[in-house]
């Protein structure tokens, strides 16, 4: 049984929960008009807010997965845009911004933008990336991990310069500035909060104790808390405080009243893991069940360090899932 020793001493106040808007990545606009489904995504952000959701999220991506298809897929930055414009009080986040599909002084100047735009809402995500196929598609280069996380590390560092500093000169073995000038800042301050995502024990984990305010990764219990165990090791290398940074878990999250309605879409041909996992591995390391039982297993998340959940509903387009989420669940932490 993967269950964590209960803590008795985690703050539920503190306790944040996002949702993902829908863009199409994962299909889920499949055989829908364009405009119909870009009104579909404004409407869950918007439900989203007045439901009491922390966060809206929005993914990075060009091509559908599991498989590229011909259908609406909407670009991650025009969308944040448009939702800075369309919301008011919530929080806007990427989970996450792939740094090889922007040069980072212009994503400083996206990212800026949009936190004025929003009036300081933005949460920035970012990552290293890892779809070969949009690479490929769209040109650019997909190198090694190693080469990846490199540019990942130098990105950030170029990304919190020209967000705090009148000018960048930057000279790096991957992007090089002379003078680059981001006007105008964004809100908040010292900068807008840094999420990096990803769980590699040895690079990426590293890069978050250097630079994040939140870290974000997947998986069941033992998985999660060995990941938790890893970025505190690194932490303590570098010199960083270990519960400075937040712990945000990415899952999938599918709610309904009774078992029978979850099992039933478990057994069926939308149900379960977009990438096949076994069913019983699948819930494991998600939040599935009635909310009763997706309460218990947040609750076992608290216990090993997590204090925020971007979920990304399945029943997508449906706002079924979200709604009792916000309405049974998300009660017992606040």
């Amino acid at each position: 049984m993967d269950e964590p020793p209960r803590n008795e001493t985690v703050d539920l106040m503190s306790v944040g929960f996002g949702a993902f808007v829908p863009q199409g990545w994962k299909t889920e606009y499949a055989g829908t008009d364009p405009q119909d489904a870009w009104g579909k995504s404004r409407a869950v952000a918007l439900a989203a807010e007045s439901l009491g959701y922390d966060s809206i999220w929005v993914y990075d991506h060009f091509h559908t997965i599991p498989r590229p298809t011909q259908e609406p897929v909407f670009e991650c930055w025009t969308t944040m845009a448009a939702l800075a414009e369309a919301t008011e009080r919530i929080r806007l986040g990427q989970m996450v911004g792939c740094m090889s599909y922007r040069n980072p002084a212009l994503l400083a100047k996206i990212t800026s933008n949009i936190d004025v735009i929003s009036g300081g809402r933005l949460d920035w995500g970012i990552g290293a990336g890892w779809y070969h196929h949009e690479y490929n598609g769209y040109g650019f280069d997909f190198g090694t991990a190693g080469s990846r996380l490199k540019a990942l590390r130098e990105g950030v560092e170029v990304v919190k310069s020209m967000w705090t500093q009148p000018s960048t000169s930057y000279s790096g073995a991957v992007f090089t500035l002379e003078d680059a000038r981001c006007d105008p800042k964004p809100i908040q301050q010292p900068h807008p909060p840094i999420w990096i995502g990803g769980g590699g024990e040895k690079v990426t984990l590293r890069i978050v104790a250097e630079h994040a305010d939140w870290s974000n990764f997947g998986g069941k219990y033992h998985e999660f808390e060995a990941k938790c165990e890893i970025l505190k090791g690194h932490c303590e290398v570098v010199g960083r405080d270990y519960d400075e940074i937040g712990k945000s878990i990415h899952q999938d999250c599918f709610v309904r009243e009774t078992e029978a309605e979850v099992e039933e879409w478990l057994g069926s041909a939308d149900g379960g893991s977009m990438w096949g996992e076994p069913a019983e591995s699948y819930t494991a390391g998600n939040l599935i069940g009635t909310p009763g039982q997706v309460a218990e297993r947040i609750r076992g998340y608290l216990d090993i360090g997590a204090s925020y959940f971007v979920l990304w509903f399945r029943d997508f387009p449906s706002a079924e899932s979200l709604e009792l989420f916000a309405s049974k669940v998300i009660p017992e932490f606040r």
